[in-house]
């Protein structure tokens, strides 16, 4: 499989074309940003943990049965996917209070939320990714009333098999962000879970492992992902 033109560079991953229309190379880079893309940094091999941890956790959502956009892994840095048509909106799962929930409602950072709290944004850095609803979704054409049902529960669905991945080695799973797209008239999970989209804290310390520690300006983001890809088992050579 042949990486052909770039498509689409978004603040931390670029989108090539390959010489096989059904199938892209999602390439993950060194980079990081906060605010919206205002603030940008990079950091030495940060694309390949995300790429490789990424493969690793849509491996696991894949044999538990659900479909994912992954195909197989292309580089350190990048992986195979499908070409899906991507909906503008992000999903997010809240298992404890933190980031902008903890802004808007003044809940205590980690209050055990149960049930979960479910969120959805849509797609916009400029708006700065405004909260939206179902209706939203149906009056502007985002995606269907049928496909949005399906989407919900996937990422419960996925909730429950990561909280207990994450649980077995010691990391709690704070909230995660989830992208889908259609393939072939299908919902399938794309874009990436990684300390990037996700809120990981280390469960007897609650120290964090995740792009936090950059929006906190703290020191060792670096180490803290190659944590998670260590405890989980992803080999990083």
């Amino acid at each position: 499989m042949r990486k052909m033109m770039e498509l689409y560079r978004g603040k931390t991953k670029t989108l090539y074309s390959t010489d096989e229309p059904d199938l892209l190379v999602l390439e993950f880079r060194d980079d990081i940003s906060a605010l919206d893309g205002k603030r940008v940094d990079q950091f030495y091999r940060k694309g390949l943990i995300n790429n490789k941890l990424n493969y690793f956790i849509m491996s696991k959502l894949q044999k538990a049965g659900i479909p994912t956009q992954i195909k197989e892994l292309y580089s350190h840095n990048a992986t195979l996917v499908k070409n899906l048509k991507m909906v503008p909106l992000e999903f997010v799962l809240r298992n404890r209070a933190a980031g902008s929930l903890v802004k808007r409602l003044g809940i205590k950072e980690g209050t055990v939320l149960c049930p979960p709290v479910f969120d959805l944004f849509f797609k916009n850095d400029g708006k700065h990714d405004p909260m939206v609803n179902s209706s939203y979704c149906k009056t502007f054409g985002w995606v269907s009333q049928h496909h949005l049902l399906c989407m919900r529960k996937i990422i419960f669905q996925s909730n429950d098999i990561l909280n207990t991945l994450f649980s077995e080695i010691g990391v709690i799973l704070v909230d995660f962000k989830l992208e889908f797209g259609i393939w072939k008239d299908k919902v399938v999970l794309g874009d990436e879970f990684s300390p990037d989209s996700a809120r990981l804290w280390d469960k007897k310390t609650l120290n964090k492992m995740d792009k936090d520690l950059y929006r906190q300006a703290q020191v060792g983001l670096i180490e803290a992902y190659e944590e998670v890809a260590n405890r989980l088992g992803v080999k990083l050579d």
